[in-house]
């Protein structure tokens, strides 16, 4: 099998759309003699920031020379993206073999009469099979939907962790914070410590389950805290210092910017704490080192193309918009913004466009390249300042870039499924390397 051909086995053999449930992956995995118990495990979910947790603990973990594997999604190009070994996206080859592994049980799976996997439960059950066979020691998992129900629960890891919980995916997940912090919570396990930076009614939540499951709760500004500046540091970041009440404190330079990230990486580096209790080869300086290497594009990514100050950020949620908001006055303040906007038609953005647009903004709106996305005439219709709609991604961008001055900010914001489009552009008309 090679990578296309496995690609099209991917999103043409497997169950359509999103079915919460074990049952499938569990099947799946039982064939493949259970992969994701021969290694240690972290989890993390969270509404937002679990991907920039989980590239914080994995680079933290790979600095201190321990063979880790990360997992992820979506990808923003390619699916090799979603599986890494020791900072490295996994090779088509590899993808391939593996895929190729899964396709056999899962073609089993259909004799027996059991129900296909969807895309997602192949591409873990992909993952799992791969870390098992690379000998992997670590292998931090982010949840891809909620939690409770989603594939990648089927592990006992050595720390679980929650980010920020509010409202998404609520067709899945429920319509209440409370609600939604159930499914989030649905990761801790019988006696595994929690590091949580969620509050207010979903900290509640959080409590209760690791109370109940005799886990023992690490939560932001309670078990330890972040103190950081409000700039950026002569390399682009900013020097955050993380402290856990009555033990560690950890100061490091954070290449990602904003106060989330402050607080995603305050996470990171509690639940790196906790493991460095039982592996000595994570020391001060390799947690350090690992906060200062990580990589996580695509979330208020900032970069110069033709000129120009461009920000790409994958807000797709009125939580995320209102991080990108504040991690904008942070950074730019009040420069004037010109604005490419795709979102998908399942998300709120009647509050999104609220609190992301004001009166002197310019925004091109722009389809995302799925069935899912917002009509941009409509949601250009709907817009409090001067705004314009395009039919393609690549005709948005031309229109921003027609528009944009060097006295004002490009922002690309929306859906994560635009940015590989983005990112093939920027390659293309500014060779940029990402």
């Amino acid at each position: 099998m090679t990578y296309e051909e496995a690609v099209y086995y991917l999103e043409h053999a497997s169950v359509f759309g999103i079915r919460p449930g074990l049952e499938r992956i569990e099947a799946l995995l039982k064939r493949l003699n259970n992969p994701q118990h021969q290694y240690k495990t972290i989890h993390v979910t969270g509404t937002n920031g679990k991907g920039s947790v989980t590239a914080m603990i994995a680079s933290g973990l790979t600095e201190a020379c321990i063979c880790t594997g990360r997992y992820t999604s979506p990808h923003l190009e390619n699916y090799t993206e979603r599986i890494s070994l020791n900072g490295q996206d996994i090779s088509r080859d590899d993808f391939a073999e593996a895929v190729e592994v899964i396709s056999l049980a899962v073609e089993a799976m259909v004799l027996e009469g059991i129900e296909r996997p969807t895309e997602f439960e192949m591409i873990t059950a992909a993952a799992f099979w791969y870390f098992a066979r690379r000998k992997v020691e670590y292998a931090v998992i982010e949840v891809g939907l909620g939690g409770l129900l989603d594939s990648t629960n089927v592990i006992t890891p050595v720390v679980s962790v929650i980010t920020n919980v509010s409202l998404d995916h609520m067709k899945y997940c429920g319509n209440t914070i409370r609600e939604i912090a159930v499914h989030k919570a649905g990761i801790i396990k019988e006696g595994v410590p929690v590091v949580t930076t969620a509050d207010g009614e979903a900290l509640q939540v959080i409590a209760r389950t690791a109370y109940d499951t005799h886990s023992r709760l690490y939560a932001l500004d309670r078990s330890f805290d972040v103190i950081g500046n409000a700039g950026q540091t002569a390399s682009g970041g900013q020097m955050i210092m993380v402290r856990e009440t009555y033990g560690y404190s950890i100061t490091a330079v954070l290449p990602l910017l904003g106060q989330h990230q402050r607080r995603n990486a305050a996470a990171a580096i509690m639940t790196l704490l906790l493991v460095a209790r039982h592996e000595k080869r994570l020391t001060r300086t390799a947690l350090q080192a690992g906060i200062t290497h990580v990589k996580w594009p695509g979330r208020f990514q900032i970069l110069k193309a033709g000129g120009m100050d461009v920000v790409i950020d994958g807000a797709h949620n009125p939580a995320g918009i209102d991080t990108f908001c504040r991690t904008y006055k942070e950074v730019f303040a009040d420069r004037k913004r010109v604005f490419l906007f795709s979102v998908l038609a399942d998300k709120d953005y009647t509050r999104m466009v609220q609190e992301l647009f004001c009166e002197e903004d310019y925004v091109i709106c722009a389809p995302a390249p799925t069935p899912r996305t917002a009509d941009p005439e409509q949601v250009a219709a709907m817009l409090p300042c001067r705004a314009d709609w395009a039919d393609s991604l690549v005709q948005g961008l031309d229109k921003a870039f027609a528009a944009v001055t060097d006295r004002q900010v490009l922002c690309i914001v929306g859906s994560l499924y635009i940015q590989g489009e983005v990112r093939q552009y920027f390659r293309h008309r500014f060779a940029v390397a990402w």
